[in-house]
């Protein structure tokens, strides 16, 4: 069901993000890798970053990531109706790429964010065909 009190942006999927955007939907993460020179990258795109290689393939993610670096955001930009304080953050994935997402489920306390946290994956339907993947801190063990 799509959460019809999402009222930010709506991502447009391309060719090339169609299989991430379908994965998203289905509740699963994914990034590309390429098999001539090993790289392993996000965002989508026909060709390695690193050699330019069109022998790219779609990889799951396990979901499991830690929180590289954010920004706790308190005045939302112009025409972006989100309540503050929001993070924004960018999170290494277990499997090595990095991507940027919003860290969700810390707005009680957002200054107990930690660079090198735990964070897992976590998905919101803000339309019928849109899945966004967003983080949230993980439960320790």
């Amino acid at each position: 069901m799509a959460d019809t009190t999402y009222m930010g942006p709506i991502p447009k999927p391309t060719p090339e993000t169609r299989p991430y955007w379908e994965a998203a939907k289905q509740r699963r993460l994914v990034f590309q890798a390429c098999d001539d020179c090993g790289a392993r990258y996000f965002y989508p795109r026909p060709l390695c970053p690193g050699c330019l290689s069109r022998a790219v393939r779609w990889v799951e993610a396990s979901g499991r990531a830690r929180l590289h670096t954010f920004v706790i955001n308190h005045r939302p930009p112009r025409n972006y109706p989100v309540a503050g304080p929001f993070v924004i953050g960018m999170v290494e994935l277990e499997e090595g790429p990095r991507m940027m997402s919003h860290i969700v489920e810390v707005a009680a306390d957002p200054q107990a964010l930690q660079c090198d946290m735990p964070l897992e994956v976590v998905f919101e339907d803000i339309t019928p065909e849109i899945t966004l993947a967003k983080f949230r801190p993980r439960a320790t063990a």
